[in-house]
């Protein structure tokens, strides 16, 4: 009897239907509750990423940075290959049974993990203030297709409409995101495929025919992987955490790596291609001009649609997030707070003339908190052999991550030190740009902010807590926990 019992925890439950609203916020998973497959996280990655925002990012690098389509073709391909981090990313989850950012408490402590789990806060809600402002505006372009011109009340109707209909996949949770997600992957790709076949004859592969310099590649990957791989890293094991322990780390890994980088390299590579001839293609709205009558429409609603998958997964993280910072709010409550602090952004953003500046450098700007943070947090992952005590994640007060009063202080050091570095070679030209960034790569300067932050967090990090933290991981037991009545705030 133990036997099989042991057997049914390390398999995992029965899925629950897409109308189940999760309860459960960043608490742990019980085992018998772990009805994840890593396929499916493939498909989640894909029905998210097959999106009309990464064809703007492909149509940036020649329109913005002036790069030939070889150019673009190359960097993509590079910077697409940092999906491998947010594999990586992923494979704490299942061992843990918790969020990003409670996993993180084990690198920074419950009170210092508190510094980057705001910046992971302030980015979500960021990226779900860009896709509501796409949203609007494409149901802008939507109204005067139909001959109706919408002035500012209709503004804010759509507003408010776009903020309502975000939240209701978040609310009900993780089991309705994957599912949902899954099914619309196939559709987005359908579409996509008729949208290369219609551009097809515009595009002009040797325009411009001279290309960019070496400092202008190096802006456009730093944006490319922060959009990409390494901007989904904080997000990854809140989706990975409902995986059986047992389930293979190179399956996790290879599934996520897949599922994100197949369609983000397709889609930016489609948008340098279209940019070639449709230089209006750096805005989702603006792409319509490449398209024929008929086309517009279902281009527009589908574009919609897709907003509302990726932003999908930005509010559902923002939310448990935002609990590791405030364990006492309820992770409904989280999704409720987030959606109305969004909407009323996205209404600056929508009525603001300067949208697509301020959306190029908060995708800059976001490089400067996450590229030490990932570093650490991978270091730390590997240093501790993926050995986690989900009690002691969840403990605020005591236990083995609390430490000195709650703070892991190499882990806040080598945070502050990969930011500062970071930032002396961060290009967000106009409003910031780097002293290292200024005087190296041209008149454009050069952009290795990304590269510098992951490698000096991860570096700082391995020095001062490497003892530490192995004898902490060779002192967490690698058990499954014991079965019994499910925890409150489950499924």
């Amino acid at each position: 009897m133990a036997s099989s019992a042991s057997s049914e925890a390390l398999s995992g439950g029965a899925a629950p239907t897409v109308t189940t609203v999760e309860r459960r916020g960043i608490e742990h998973v019980p085992h018998g509750e772990r009805w994840g497959k890593a396929s499916g996280l493939f498909w989640m990655w894909a029905g998210a990423v097959w999106n009309v925002e990464f064809v703007v990012y492909g149509a940036l690098a020649v329109v913005v940075f002036g790069l030939s389509f070889a150019q673009a073709l190359l960097i993509i391909l590079l910077g697409n290959l940092t999906y491998c981090l947010t594999g990586l990313a992923s494979v704490q989850g299942p061992q843990a049974g918790t969020t990003t950012f409670a996993i993180s408490r084990a690198s920074f402590g419950p009170n210092g993990n508190r510094m980057p789990s705001f910046f992971n806060w302030v980015t979500q809600v960021g990226f779900e203030i860009e896709g509501i402002a796409l949203i609007v505006f494409a149901a802008i372009l939507l109204s005067t297709k139909a001959g109706f011109t919408a002035g500012d009340p209709a503004k804010i109707i759509f507003i408010i409409l776009a903020v309502a209909v975000q939240a209701v996949l978040p609310l009900l949770g993780h089991a309705a995101v994957l599912r949902v997600l899954r099914w619309l992957a196939l559709p987005f790709v359908v579409l996509f495929a008729v949208m290369a076949g219609l551009t097809a004859g515009k595009v002009n592969l040797h325009v411009p025919a001279h290309g960019a310099s070496w400092g202008a590649l190096t802006i456009f990957l730093a944006l490319v992987i922060s959009a990409g791989g390494l901007g989904w890293t904080e997000n990854a094991n809140d989706y990975s955490r409902y995986l059986p322990r047992t389930t293979d780390k190179k399956r996790i890994v290879l599934a996520v790596m897949l599922g994100g980088a197949i369609p983000s390299a397709l889609l930016e590579i489609l948008g340098a291609a279209i940019a070639t001839g449709v230089p209006s293609a750096t805005t989702p709205n603006g792409l319509v001009s490449g398209f024929p009558a008929w086309f517009i429409w279902p281009y527009l609603i589908f574009a919609i649609f897709q907003l509302f998958a990726i932003n999908t997964l930005d509010l559902y993280s923002s939310g448990v997030t935002l609990q590791s910072i405030f364990p006492r709010l309820h992770r409904v409550a989280c999704v409720g707070i987030d959606t109305v602090i969004c909407g009323g952004i996205a209404a600056y953003a929508v009525f603001s003339s300067h949208f697509y500046t301020l959306l190029a450098d908060f995708l800059l700007f976001i490089i400067v908190w996450l590229g030490p943070w990932c570093g650490i947090y991978l270091v730390d992952s590997w240093l501790r052999r993926n050995r986690y005590d989900h009690d002691g994640l969840l403990n605020e007060r005591t236990g083995r991550y609390y430490r000195h009063g709650g703070f892991h202080w190499p882990a806040i050091a080598a945070q502050v030190i990969g930011m500062v570095c970071a930032a002396l070679w961060l290009n967000a030209y106009s409003p910031y740009v780097g002293p290292l960034a200024s005087r190296i790569g041209g008149t454009i300067g050069s952009d290795f902010s990304v590269f510098i932050g992951l490698f000096v967090g991860a570096v700082v990090y391995f020095a001062l807590a490497s003892r530490s933290v192995r004898a902490e991981g060779e002192a967490t037991p690698e058990t499954v926990a014991s079965l019994g009545p499910p925890q409150p705030g489950g499924v």
